[in-house]
C-alpha cells in the first residue's frame, strides 16, 4: 500500500510539474506583452501656507480627488506620495472609482472599489517614500475622470501637494471612501499626496511627460476644464487617431530650471518627474522664462550675469537630454514663449535678446531629438517679442486656452510615435 501511494504521488508530480511549467510560461509570456504606463500624473512640491489643506480637513476626514487619465484600460494602480513628508503618512483607507464628471463629488457606484496595499486596507508610507496600491480592475476609456478617495485620522506633519491642480478636490468628515455620493462636501482646488495613476498596457504604448513652469502647469486654463496644453495634446492624439500614448503634466507654477522657487528646480526633479515614471518614452521640456525674468526682476542682469545664466541654462538642457537618453527617453525641446509687456517681470530689450538667443540654440543646436517651436506658434508677427492678442490671457505672460491649442499644433506628432536616440 505504501509503495502504491509513492507511485501515485510520483504520477501526480509527473503531471503537475509540466503543467505548472506551462502555466508559468504562459503567464510570463503574457506579462512580457504588457507593462505599466503612467496615464495621469503630476509634479510634487511642499505647498505654501495658503495652499496647505488645514489640519481639521485631515482629521477623521475623507479626501476625494478627481483626475483625468489619458489612456484607456482595465488594470489600474495608484501611486501615493509622501516624498516631502518628514514623518510617516498614514492612509487608513482608500478607494478608486469612475467619477460622474470633473468638478463633481459623486462617482459611479458600480465602479467604486476599495484599494489595498499588499492585501491590507491601510498603509504607512515612510517619510520621503511613494507607494503603489495593489492593482484593481476598473474598465475605462481614455479621457475618463477617475476619483481617488482617501480616509485619514490625522494630518501629515508636512504635506506633499500639487497646488496648481486647476481641478476641484473634495473633503468631508468621516470614512466616506465607499460612498458614491458626497452631498455635503467642501472643496479646494489642489491635489494632495497623489502622484500617478498607471494602467497596464501593451509594450508598444508609452508616455510623454510635459515638464516646465506655470505655462505647462496650466495658468490661464479653466478650472475643471482640462484644457491645459498637455490636456489638449492628449485630445489631439485621440482626435487624429495617433497611437495611444499617456500624457503627463509635470509643470510647476513659478518653476525654474536652475533655482528652487515655489517648487524644486527642474534639473533636480527631472529624475522623479520624467525618468522614474512608468512607461515614459518622451519628454517635452519648456523652461526658462522664470530664470530670465527673475534675474531681471531682482536687478541682477548685468552683462556678466546674463552671459552666465545663458551658459547655465544651455548646460542644464544638455544634462537633461543626456540623462534622458541614458534611459532610452527622447527629448523634444520647446522654445520659450514671448513675455514682453509682462507687469510681473517687466522685461527689457536685454531680456528679449537672451530669450531669442536661447530659442535659436534650441532650434539649431541638434541637442534635442525634435523641437516644438511654441514661440513661433503664438508670437505676434508684427511684434515678435509679444504674444498675439488672441493667444494672451491679458497678462502678456501666460497663453490663453486658444494659445495652448496653437502650441499643441506646433508639436511634431511623428516625433512622439517613435524614439530614436541621436548619436
Amino acid at each position: 500500500m505504501r509503495q502504491a501511494k509513492k507511485l501515485w504521488s510520483a504520477s501526480l508530480l509527473a503531471i503537475a510539474l509540466p503543467l505548472a511549467a506551462t502555466i508559468t510560461s504562459v503567464a510570463t509570456a503574457a506579462a512580457a506583452d504588457v507593462h505599466w504606463v503612467a496615464s495621469w500624473g503630476t509634479a510634487q512640491q511642499v505647498p505654501e501656507q495658503d495652499n496647505m489643506l488645514p489640519a481639521e480637513r485631515w482629521r477623521e476626514s475623507s479626501l476625494r480627488q478627481i483626475v483625468r487619465v489619458t489612456l484607456g484600460g482595465s488594470r489600474v494602480r495608484v501611486r501615493f506620495t509622501n516624498v516631502y513628508g518628514t514623518t510617516p503618512l498614514f492612509i487608513e483607507a482608500a478607494s478608486l472609482a469612475r467619477a460622474v464628471a470633473a468638478g463633481k463629488t459623486d462617482v459611479e457606484a458600480a465602479s467604486l472599489q476599495q484599494l489595498k496595499f499588499a492585501g491590507r486596507n491601510s498603509v504607512m508610507i515612510p517619510a520621503g517614500a511613494e507607494y503603489y496600491s495593489d492593482p484593481v480592475n476598473l474598465p475605462h476609456t481614455a479621457a475618463s475622470d477617475l476619483a481617488i478617495s482617501m480616509y485619514f485620522k490625522g494630518e501629515p506633519v508636512r504635506q506633499t501637494s500639487h497646488p496648481g491642480s486647476r481641478t476641484n478636490s473634495f473633503y468631508i468628515k468621516g470614512n466616506r471612501i465607499l460612498e458614491s455620493a458626497w452631498t455635503d462636501a467642501g472643496k479646494v482646488v489642489h491635489w494632495y499626496q497623489i502622484a500617478d495613476v498607471e494602467v497596464q498596457a501593451p509594450r508598444s504604448v508609452g508616455a510623454v511627460v510635459a515638464i516646465g513652469d506655470s505655462i505647462t502647469d496650466g495658468a490661464g486654463s479653466t478650472t475643471d476644464g482640462n484644457d491645459r496644453w498637455p490636456d489638449q495634446l492628449s485630445a489631439r492624439l485621440i482626435k487624429e487617431g495617433a497611437p495611444a500614448m499617456g500624457v503627463i503634466n509635470a509643470g510647476i507654477g513659478g518653476g525654474r530650471m536652475l533655482r528652487d522657487g515655489t517648487g524644486p528646480n527642474l534639473a533636480s526633479r527631472f529624475e522623479r518627474d520624467v525618468i522614474a515614471r512608468s512607461g515614459v518614452t518622451h519628454a517635452i521640456v519648456m523652461i526658462g522664462v522664470n530664470d530670465l525674468g527673475g534675474q531681471h526682476r531682482n536687478g541682477d542682469d548685468v552683462p556678466e550675469a546674463r552671459k552666465k545664466i545663458i551658459e547655465d541654462l544651455l548646460t542644464a538642457h544638455i544634462q537633461l537630454v543626456e540623462r534622458a537618453h541614458a534611459h532610452g527617453i527622447c527629448v523634444i525641446g520647446a522654445t520659450i514663449t514671448p513675455y514682453m509687456g509682462s507687469d510681473y517681470y517687466r522685461p527689457n530689450a536685454s531680456n528679449e535678446e537672451d530669450r531669442q538667443a536661447i530659442n535659436s540654440w534650441i532650434r539649431s543646436s541638434g541637442v534635442f531629438d525634435a523641437v516644438a517651436d511654441f514661440d513661433a506658434a503664438i508670437r505676434d508677427p508684427a511684434q515678435v517679442e509679444r504674444m498675439r492678442k488672441e493667444y494672451d490671457t491679458g497678462d502678456f505672460l501666460h497663453p490663453s486656452t486658444a494659445g495652448f491649442r496653437a502650441m499643441v499644433n506646433a508639436i511634431p506628432l511623428p516625433a512622439l510615435q517613435k524614439c530614436v536616440i541621436r548619436q
